[in-house]
């Protein structure tokens, strides 16, 4: 018989009654009857219920294993009564009655319970990830992370992707975010960093000859947390392909995210293709460029409403250049004033002076502060444009278009999570298109690109020297996509502008000479003079489709080792100080602010031990 098991927890049923059996694992829970003493034996496959008469000398073993310990054990497989089958575990119709036991090895008092998925304090379940990690709904979410992984690989090969490897240390670029660094023992004052993305080399994959391409990308960002996204480090689908259209992109990864989703989960998910939505109309429909599309609600453009009419504070916002934006609150109208209240203190909470409404109430008549500016044509002019009539309110959000978008996208959300309105029990894809190339940067009063400089320009060459105003530029649209589900963006990505003179162009119009461009962009720059073809690509992001998958609202959940939000690893104890040995190899003297701050770690350690 194998010394440790031959069958794992999860195996046994009631053909197996009657065998002599040996199982190993975690001692999950015990139940001490007096004469009889139940343990739930747990290994990563399941659950086994095991028992043991008082007076063997197994029971004076498991006796003295505490939770969590880990036991072998040996016995015979027997039938449950009918009255006790357990039909929660799949080895319920039988358990093991134990004839020896051994401890392989002895738990201490555990500092967080392991056999409940109660929520705990997060600095003691990233202290003690190993035992977070042995709870059933983490365990899960990992498990269920390997198998997407293993899917997105199958299907991308399956799809003739190849899959090829890039650096993880490389040369730092003028990204989105702040790079992770690493100093070169060898040359002096250098340094390495990890890569933001394998935004660089994938596209080089393309220019040297390859046509498909894909990894299951490690990132590294040096940014800060949030509820989807991990500080220091996550992973992404990464993709790249030669000789494509956008709609090609498109066509390329529908079906593998429309087939992981639907592989592991119930819930139904949008049929590809999926619907297209320009960045002009979501940021207009739903106030946010990464549109949940389960909330029915849609806002409308109501400037023209309200144009002419006597409310000040809108003519203002109009001659000044600015927009409003009506949200409907479906059945709102006889809300209590709280509820008005507290969607003002929603808009202001996010940069608005205000949020104007009105109610229409059983009798068709406007009720509210601006009801008596609009007139009853325009009443109905906007009751029609929004859909709505009486029992129904509507709010208002003005000024700058992108701002009153923003505000409008929230209080829209708030609205319908109140309302009950988002359908459950679904993922909703859509692609957003079309995003502008540049955007005016108000600080420095001057032209920068809005989203990734390495995007091909709608119109090509033609647009970027047909473009004579600001707002010309600003018109200019991109081959840039976002794909997006319930709300989440898993990734952005695009067309590429793999035409030096395009390239020194659009730089030229941000700013930057052909001197920058060949610096910080030398090797892509360089090798667009010997040959590129056409070529696009995108990034979903692997821990936010499982996040997704796996109905978790924080990221963390779905990650083995996660860093906090300070971007601590607690149980690693990383980041920490090194030895000066290590400082003066790699040529590094700390700076009297960072040495300060090693020696008040190096004592608030000493007083914690």
């Amino acid at each position: 018989m194998h010394p440790y098991r031959t069958h794992t927890c999860n195996a046994l049923r009631r053909e197996h009654v009657g065998q002599t059996v040996r199982l190993s694992g975690f001692v999950h829970r015990t139940r001490d009857h007096g004469q009889l003493m139940f343990v739930d034996l747990r290994d990563h496959y399941g659950i086994t219920q095991c028992v043991v008469q008082h007076g063997q000398e197994a029971f004076e073993v498991i006796s003295a294993a505490r939770s969590e310990s880990v036991v072998t054990i040996t016995g015979s497989v027997v039938a449950r009564s009918a009255e006790t089958i357990n039909p929660e575990l799949l080895t319920g119709d039988i358990e093991v009655v134990m004839t020896h036991a051994h401890i392989e090895s002895l738990a201490e008092p555990l500092p967080m319970p392991v056999s409940t998925d109660a929520d705990y304090p997060e600095a003691t379940r990233l202290t003690y990830r190993f035992l977070d990690l042995r709870r059933e709904k983490l365990h899960r979410n990992i498990v269920l992370r390997s198998s997407v992984i293993a899917s997105l690989r199958r299907r991308m090969i399956e799809s003739g992707f190849q899959e090829f490897q890039t650096p993880i240390l490389t040369a730092s670029s003028p990204e989105g975010a702040r790079d992770y660094l690493v100093p070169s023992r060898v040359h002096p004052g250098q340094f390495y960093a990890l890569p933001q993305a394998p935004q660089m080399f994938k596209q080089l994959l393309m220019v040297s000859g390859f046509d498909r391409y894909f990894q299951i990308a490690p990132c590294f960002r040096d940014e800060d947390a949030r509820a989807d996204r991990s500080p220091g480090e996550f992973y992404q689908l990464d993709i790249e392909m030669s000789f494509v259209t956008q709609e090609d992109v498109f066509a390329a990864i529908e079906p593998v995210l429309h087939g992981v989703f639907k592989e592991f989960s119930n819930w139904s998910v949008t049929d590809y293709p999926f619907p297209r939505i320009t960045y002009d109309d979501a940021m207009l429909k739903y106030g946010s460029d990464k549109p949940d599309l389960r909330n029915p609600l849609v806002i409308a453009d109501v400037s023209d409403v309200w144009e002419g009419s006597e409310f000040s504070i809108f003519n203002a916002v109009l001659s000044g250049g600015g927009v409003i934006r009506a949200i409907p609150a479906p059945g709102c109208a006889e809300k209590p004033r709280s509820f008005f209240d507290n969607m003002i203190e929603l808009a202001k909470e996010h940069g608005a002076k205000g949020l104007a409404y009105i109610g229409f109430g059983a009798d068709g008549a406007g009720k509210g502060p601006i009801a008596k500016f609009l007139s009853p044509e325009k009443t109905a002019a906007l009751q029609a444009r929004l859909g709505i009539g009486n029992g129904d309110a509507v709010f208002f959000a003005s000024g700058e278009a992108l701002h009153a978008a923003g505000v409008a996208g929230k209080v829209r959300t708030n609205i319908a999570e109140q309302l009950g309105l988002i359908a459950q029990g679904i993922y909703k894809f859509c692609w957003v298109v079309d995003f502008p190339y540049f955007e005016w940067n108000e600080d420095e009063k001057k032209i920068d690109f809005s989203h990734n400089p390495f995007s091909m320009p709608q119109g090509g060459m033609a647009a970027l020297e047909g473009a004579k105003t600001k707002e010309d530029l600003l018109a200019i649209k991109a081959f840039q996509y976002d794909i997006v589900c319930n709300g989440v963006e898993l990734s952005s990505g695009a067309i590429r502008n793999h035409k030096p003179d395009v390239m020194v162009k659009a730089f030229e119009i941000a700013g930057y000479s052909r001197e920058v461009v060949e610096n910080k962009f030398g090797a892509l720059f360089k090798a667009f003079h010997y040959g590129a073809p056409p070529h696009g690509g995108l990034a979903p992001g692997v821990d936010r489709m499982v996040m997704l998958l796996a109905n978790e609202p924080n990221i963390r959940e779905v990650i083995c080792f996660p860093m906090n939000q300070q971007a601590q690893d607690l149980l690693m104890h990383a980041p920490n100080t090194v030895e000066e040995k290590q400082l003066r190899e790699l040529h590094i003297q700390l700076s009297p602010k960072a040495k300060q701050a090693v020696e008040e770690l190096k004592a608030k350690t000493a007083n914690a031990a």
